[in-house]
């Protein structure tokens, strides 16, 4: 048995077909119309399927690599009918997500386990679900025996740092706070101090949901990580960017301006439990090659995941056959 069978339980399969169940409708309901009638695949398929990836959100630029692709097995193989198209497209998925150069990780611990404390910053705008992904990763570290703070340099929203404290006590970790209206890069560091001081393994650092057009703002970013090098040269060790899945376009549009502002190493990809536009996913990582590291699949704290490319496309086609029309 292989370590991805023995890490990926039944019961984290189970959450995460269940929370792509909306994306896979979407695809493969259009896919069976495409394909209805045909027998072989041929260039009016390949158009339609085109329409389809580029509607389920996956983006242009990769629906297009997807589509050469498939244009180059069609003129290999000469013929191939529309039986094979649904297994043909997962071996094209597979192999682009594949090239991107990122590693999947294998549990929630910090990639770098060398590494003490963890330093790890969360950007992203508001609304997409990162106060709850923090403290959700936070209770996953902590269940793994990990000792972890939340540091809450979020101190412009109402009731963020507030939000923050409930998701530490969820989670059963520590937490630090200056208070509202206080210097966000003063938090940070003061975090990184406490996490130093204290022993602990892992520091969560939240920002202000930042507006992805808001130049002003997102300097700020810049002024938050060199804080953090101050007082622990090399940290912060992965600033994870949090996206709302369930925005499409947008969220590759947000990825491209914060990659462009701070230097984002790691994606995390919420709400998609909610959404027929998991598409997304495959465009974020072939686009940016940014691993993307945490997906969500539903509300429960157990309900944020380990992404792992394969899992996540050996989810999405299966059972795929069955929104197949003869």
């Amino acid at each position: 048995m292989s370590f991805f069978k023995k890490f990926f339980s039944k019961e984290k399969e189970e959450d995460l077909d269940k929370g792509l169940e909306k994306t896979k409708t979407n695809i493969f309901s259009q896919l069976g119309k495409v394909i209805a009638g045909k027998s072989t695949v041929d260039e009016e398929v390949l158009d339609e399927l085109e329409q389809v990836l580029i509607s389920s959100d996956v983006g242009l630029d990769t629906t297009i690599r997807i589509i050469e692709r498939l244009e180059e097995r069609v003129a290999k193989d000469k013929y191939l009918n529309t039986s094979q198209l649904n297994s043909i497209l997962r071996e094209e998925i597979v192999g682009l997500l594949s090239e991107n150069n990122t590693i999947d990780v294998d549990d929630f611990n910090p990639p770098n386990k060398e590494v003490r404390p963890y330093i790890l910053l969360v950007v992203g705008v508001n609304g997409v679900g990162k106060t709850t992904t923090i403290g959700k990763l936070a209770y996953q570290l902590t269940k793994s025996g990990k000792k972890v703070v939340l540091g809450a340099a979020d101190t412009f929203r109402a009731a963020a740092v507030d939000q923050l404290e409930i998701w530490a006590e969820r989670a059963g970790c520590e937490f630090y706070s200056k208070g509202m209206n206080t210097d966000p890069a003063a938090v940070a560091y003061e975090t990184v101090q406490h996490a130093m001081s204290n022993y602990l393994d892992v520091a969560i650092i939240d920002t202000a949901g930042r507006l992805h057009n808001k130049v002003g703002l997102m300097n700020e970013l810049s002024k938050i990580k060199r804080s953090i090098d101050k007082k622990y040269p090399g940290a912060p060790h992965d600033v994870l960017l949090v996206l709302d899945a369930s925005t499409g376009q947008n969220a590759i549009e947000q990825c491209a301006k914060f990659s462009e502002a701070t230097d984002v190493t790691c994606l995390a990809l919420t709400k998609l439990d909610g959404t027929a536009k998991g598409g997304v996913a495959i465009g974020i990582s072939d686009q940016f090659k940014i691993p993307i590291r945490y997906i969500g699949v539903g509300e429960g704290m157990e309900h944020l995941q380990i992404f792992n490319k394969k899992a996540f496309v050996d989810s999405l086609f299966k059972d795929a056959e069955k929104f197949s029309v003869e």
